[in-house]
C-alpha cells in the first residue's frame, strides 16, 4: 500500500479513538449508570432534613461517602463530611447503621465503568470497518481495502461459448487465436512470436463486448478475472494502484488466465498536461499502474488483459501502443447476416408461430445492436403472451420493432379534430414522397397513433443494408423529412411545430453533405468539418476550427440552399399528386393505420393532378418564409 494511503488510515484510527473517550462519560452516564444500580445523589444538608423528619430508614457509612434507604424504599448517597453529632442523631432517630459500602461495585464495577466502554466503540470501529472492507478481495477485512474487487470464474464456470454469439465472425475470429494461444503456447512460440498482451474491444453500447470475453474465457478453459473500471478507485487516496497491483498478483498465481476490465475508460482516459486544471491524480496513479503491470520490467507470462469500451476517442495513447493493447477489435453493430444469426440465438428460447420469418425480421432492423435485436425478441414474445396466443406471430415482432423504434402506443393521448387533420396530413405527405421519388426506402406502415413522443410516423423498411449513399439518394431523404411540413403548407396555408424533428434532422443532414461529403458546388470538394473521432455514443460535429468566418457563413447559406431546394422538390411532388394527398389523409382520419401496399396501391389508382387550382408562385413565397428557421 503507498504511505499517503497507510497515513490516511493512521489518522481514521486516531479519530476514532479520540471519539471514544469523548463519548465515554455519557456512556457511563446514561448507560452503565442504571445497569450497575447507582442511587440517587441528594446534597448532605437534603441528606440532615430528611434524618431529622424521621424519612431516613438505615445507612451504610463510607470513608467518603453516606449511602442508604428512605423509609419510601428509595436509596440514595450523599459526600461524608465531618459531623460529629451525625452518630448521635442517627442512634436518636433509630436509624440502621452499617460500615459496609458496596454501591460503587468495588473492582469489579471500576473494571465495567472503564473498560466497557472502550470494549464497546472499539467493536462499534471493527464492525464499520469489517463492512467496509469485507467485500475487498479473498477474505476481506479492515485492511483489505487495497485488495482486488474482482470476480474470479473457471472457464467452464462462465457457461458462454462462441457458440453462443452472433453477428460478430470478424472478432470471433480473432479472439479464437487468443483462445488456441492460451491453450498450446507453444506452438505459436516455435517461431519465436510472443503471446500478445492484451486485447481491446471497441464498438457501441449494446454489440456485446461483454459477451465475447465470456465466450473467450469459455473457450480457453482458463480463470477469469472480471470487474468494472470504476471499481478501482475508492474514496481513498493509492487504493485504484494498490488494486492493480493485487489483481495481477492473483492473476499470475493462476496463470495461464484473463483479466476482464469492462468500460476502461473510467481509468484509461488521456491524462493531463503538467499543471493542467481539473486533472485526477488518484485516476492517473491507477493507469500509470496498469502500464506499468502491463508492460514494465516484470514479466506478465500468461496474463492477457482484456477491456472494452465504447469511447476509445479518449483512451491515453500509451495505453493504446503495441505492447501493451496489442489488438484493438473492432465490435460494431451486425450486418444482415449477423442480425439473423443473434435473432435465430435468443429466439431459441421462444415459442415461434409457422409463418414467423426471421430473415424478414433481420431486413427491416438495420442499425440494430445484439441487445435491441434481444429486446424485440423478448417485446415480441411479452405481446404474444399478453394476448393469450400460443405462438409468437410475425405481427407480434413488428408491433416489438415498433416499441423498440418509437415507443409504446399512446392511445390514451386525445388528440381535438384539428390536430388530428393536421398529424394525418403530415404523414400522408412523408408517405407519398417517399413512395414517389426514386431511391427512398419503401413505405412499410404510416400511422397517426402517438408512440412516445411522436404524434404520428412513417416507418420506411430497407430491402437491404446500406454502406454508401449518392448525392441523390440524400437529396431524396431530405425531401422525404421535409414532405410533411409541404404538405401541411399545402393544405392548410400554413405550418405548425410538428416538424420540427424533421427540420432538425434535414438541417444536419443538409449541412453534412456541405462540411463532410463535399456536395456542394459553392464550397466544392473540400472537408470543412472537425478532424473525425469514433464517437459511438454521439454527440455534434462541429467545423475544423481553422475554418474563417467567411467560410463559415457561405457554409449556412449552403446549408439552407439544400434544404430549401429538397423543400421545393417536396411541394412539387405533393402538388402534383394532391388528390393522392387529400386521399391518403382522409384514410388515416379514419383508420389512423395505412400499410405501405395500401399506399401504393392507391397512388396506382390516381392520375397525377397537374391543374389543382393552386396559386402560381405561392411555393416561392413559401419557401422564402421558411428561410429565416433554417439560419
Amino acid at each position: 500500500m503507498s504511505k499517503r494511503f497507510l497515513d490516511n488510515r493512521r489518522k481514521l484510527s486516531i479519530g476514532y479513538v479520540i471519539a471514544a473517550f469523548a463519548i465515554m462519560p455519557l456512556l457511563q452516564q446514561f448507560v452503565l449508570g442504571p445497569l450497575l444500580g447507582n442511587d440517587a445523589e441528594i446534597t448532605y444538608s437534603e441528606f440532615k432534613t430528611a434524618l431529622r423528619e424521621g424519612e431516613v430508614a438505615s445507612v451504610h457509612v463510607a470513608e467518603d461517602e453516606i449511602s442508604g434507604t428512605m423509609a419510601d424504599e428509595t436509596t440514595f448517597y450523599t459526600v461524608r463530611v465531618e459531623d460529629p453529632k451525625l452518630l448521635e442523631e442517627l442512634e436518636a432517630q433509630g436509624v440502621e447503621i452499617t460500615g459496609q459500602v458496596a454501591t460503587d461495585g468495588g473492582v469489579l464495577g471500576a473494571l465495567i465503568g472503564w473498560l466497557l466502554p472502550v470494549a464497546l466503540i472499539f467493536g462499534f470501529y471493527y464492525y464499520l470497518m469489517k463492512r467496509g472492507g469485507g467485500g475487498a478481495g479473498i477474505g476481506g477485512g479492515i485492511f483489505d481495502f487495497g485488495k482486488s474487487k474482482a470476480r474470479v470464474l473457471k472457464g467452464e464456470q462462465t457457461g458462454v461459448t462462441f457458440e453462443d454469439v452472433g453477428g460478430a465472425q470478424e472478432a470471433v475470429v480473432e479472439l479464437r487465436e487468443v483462445t488456441e494461444f492460451l491453450k498450446d503456447p507453444a506452438r505459436f512460440q516455435r517461431l519465436g512470436g510472443k503471446m500478445p498482451k492484451g486485447v481491446l474491444l471497441v464498438g457501441p453500447p449494446g454489440t456485446g463486448k461483454t459477451l465475447l470475453a465470456r465466450a473467450t474465457a469459455g473457450e480457453a478453459g482458463v480463470p477469469f478475472y472480471s470487474l468494472s473500471g470504476s471499481e478501482f478507485v475508492e474514496m481513498f487516496v493509492g487504493v485504484g494502484a494498490s488494486r492493480v497491483r493485487d489483481l495481477f498478483d492473483q492473476a499470475k498465481k493462476e496463470a495461464p488466465s484473463i483479466i476482464f476490465i469492462d468500460e476502461i475508460d473510467a481509468i484509461g482516459g488521456r491524462r493531463a498536461g503538467a499543471g493542467a486544471v481539473g486533472s485526477h491524480e488518484e485516476r492517473e496513479q491507477t493507469l500509470n499502474q496498469l502500464l506499468a503491470e502491463m508492460d514494465g520490467f516484470e514479466s506478465t507470462r500468461g496474463v492477457i488483459v482484456m477491456a472494452a469500451t465504447n469511447r476509445p476517442e479518449i483512451l491515453d495513447p500509451a495505453l493504446l501502443r503495441p505492447g501493451r493493447f496489442d489488438r484493438q477489435i473492432n465490435v460494431d453493430l451486425p450486418d444482415l447476416v449477423g442480425r439473423e444469426e443473434i435473432l435465430r440465438i435468443h429466439a431459441a428460447q421462444v415459442t415461434l408461430a409457422a409463418g414467423v420469418d426471421l430473415a424478414t425480421v433481420a431486413r427491416i432492423t438495420p442499425g440494430f445492436s445484439g441487445a435491441d435485436l434481444a429486446n424485440v425478441v423478448n417485446e415480441a414474445a411479452l405481446l404474444a403472451a399478453r394476448r393469450g396466443k400460443d405462438a409468437v406471430e410475425m405481427v407480434d415482432f413488428d408491433e416489438a420493432i415498433e416499441r423498440v423504434v418509437a415507443g409504446s402506443e399512446r392511445r390514451t393521448r386525445a388528440m381535438n379534430q384539428h390536430e388530428k387533420q393536421v398529424v394525418a396530413v403530415h404523414e400522408a405527405g412523408h408517405a407519398l414522397v417517399a413512395s414517389l421519388l426514386p431511391g427512398t426506402d419503401p413505405v412499410h406502415k404510416v400511422t397517426i397513433v402517438p408512440r412516445g413522443r411522436a404524434l404520428g410516423y412513417t416507418w420506411q423498411r430497407p430491402t437491404e443494408d446500406r454502406y454508401l449513399l449518392t448525392e441523390s439518394e440524400l437529396e431524396a431523404r431530405l425531401a422525404v423529412l421535409l414532405g410533411g411540413r409541404a404538405a401541411e403548407a399545402l393544405t392548410f396555408g400554413q405550418v405548425s411545430t410538428g416538424a420540427a424533428d424533421d427540420l432538425s434532422r434535414a438541417t444536419d443532414l443538409a449541412r453534412r453533405m456541405a462540411t463532410e461529403y463535399g456536395m456542394s458546388p459553392s464550397l466544392g470538394p473540400v472537408r470543412l468539418a472537425a478532424d473525425p473521432q469514433v464517437a459511438y455514443l454521439g454527440g455534434m460535429q462541429g467545423l475544423d476550427t481553422r475554418v474563417s468566418p467567411q467560410t463559415s457563413a457561405r457554409v449556412d447559406a449552403e446549408t439552407q440552399r439544400i434544404v430549401e431546394e429538397a423543400l421545393g422538390r417536396a411541394w412539387d411532388l405533393l402538388d402534383r399528386h394532391a388528390v393522392a394527398l387529400a386521399q391518403l389523409a382522409d384514410r388515416l382520419y379514419t383508420e389512423e393505420t395505412v400499410d405501405g401496399d395500401e399506399v401504393l396501391a392507391m397512388l396506382a389508382g390516381i392520375v397525377e393532378d397537374r391543374d389543382n387550382g393552386h396559386e402560381p408562385g405561392r411555393k416561392e413565397e413559401w419557401v422564402a418564409e421558411l428561410a429565416p428557421s433554417l439560419s
